[in-house]
């Protein structure tokens, strides 16, 4: 128990550095092609905060542990939206941006009903991870297209610091970082198996709650810091596409291996759970839209919903705990 313990403490620590050793090569790399500084931050560094949940997926999946990647997925969402957001919140209340409040909340609601009904017959099948893929790709498109015509986020998303690295340097950091992925999602994979069978709890249970959490931890760090510098409106904007990317392409990974037969917990429980928060946080924003210190079209999120949402990540756990 011990040494499972150790080894995804260590692969935890490995997993989150690879992932900034990872996203700053790649962003340099791009910037040293001439891409775009915005572009770069609205899709290479929004993307690679991503990371440590795609690679645990596959790993997972080549492992024989898709439900440790399926409870990732959706662990992830519910705690980038009650401890991420509802942190944040309790930090610096939360200005949201007019494009974030008529498109990418849509979509994340959409993509919400959409999963549901695809997992509804209790399996994640090769047909469903292609769907999934499919319409990430469809979205993201639209996404980036809109977002680099808005002139307040190009400006804000600016301002966001990136690295610049020279071109040798960038390729070895970014392969460094991308091995180093590798390796600490194997550990840390490992390790929740080993934590799972010897605690006789589900791989669910571990990836709903340990690596959930661990893997979300890099999102917590960016989106507090976007919240201190000013920069709320980025901060919302991360989350919601990293609950989408979680959704369609890392509780996609595990069905394009193998048709997957969930348990009944992950619809009536935490799939329920993460909908719910997820109605929560636009209600919170939609409400939001009449208060007089939101500008107009804006949406002003403030610390009473941060305890709403910190408070509801709670109960979750609780709930997860007294039906393990």
């Amino acid at each position: 128990m011990l040494i499972a313990a150790a080894t995804i403490l260590v692969g935890f620590i490995i997993l989150i550095w690879s992932a900034d050793l990872f996203v700053a090569g790649a962003a340099s790399i791009a910037e040293n092609m001439g891409m775009s500084p915005v572009i770069i931050g609205l899709t290479i560094v929004s993307l690679g905060t991503s990371a440590p949940e795609i690679l645990v997926s596959i790993t997972a999946a080549l492992s024989g542990a898709g439900e440790l990647a399926v409870g990732n997925a959706i662990g992830s969402n519910i705690a980038n939206i009650g401890l991420v957001l509802g942190v944040t919140v309790l930090v610096a209340p939360l200005l949201v941006h007019p494009s974030c409040i008529k498109v990418e909340l849509p979509t994340l609601l959409i993509v919400t009903l959409g999963t549901g009904i695809l997992l509804i017959d209790g399996r994640l099948s090769i047909l469903d991870g292609s769907l999934m893929l499919a319409a990430l790709a469809f979205i993201l498109f639209q996404m980036i297209r809109s977002q680099s015509q808005d002139e307040a986020l190009l400006e804000e998303a600016g301002e966001e610091p990136l690295p610049h690295l020279k071109p040798i340097r960038a390729w070895l950091t970014f392969f460094f970082g991308l091995l180093l992925l590798i390796g600490s999602s194997r550990l840390l994979v490992w390790g929740a198996v080993e934590i799972a069978q010897q605690l006789g709890v589900s791989q669910l249970v571990i990836g709903l709650t340990i690596v959930a959490v661990g893997t979300s931890l890099p999102e917590l760090a960016a989106t507090v810091a976007s919240a201190l510098r000013g920069h709320t409106e980025i901060a919302v904007g991360n989350v919601i596409g990293s609950n989408l990317f979680n959704l369609l392409a890392v509780m996609a990974i595990p069905g394009l291996f193998k048709t997957m037969v969930l348990t009944p917990y992950v619809l009536e429980r935490d799939y329920a759970a993460m909908t719910i928060a997820t109605l929560m946080l636009a209600a919170a924003i939609f409400v939001g839209r009449r208060r007089a210190a939101a500008p107009a079209g804006h949406s002003y999120v403030g610390r009473s919903v941060g305890v709403l949402l910190v408070s509801f990540y709670g109960l979750y756990y609780y709930w997860v705990y007294v039906t393990i």
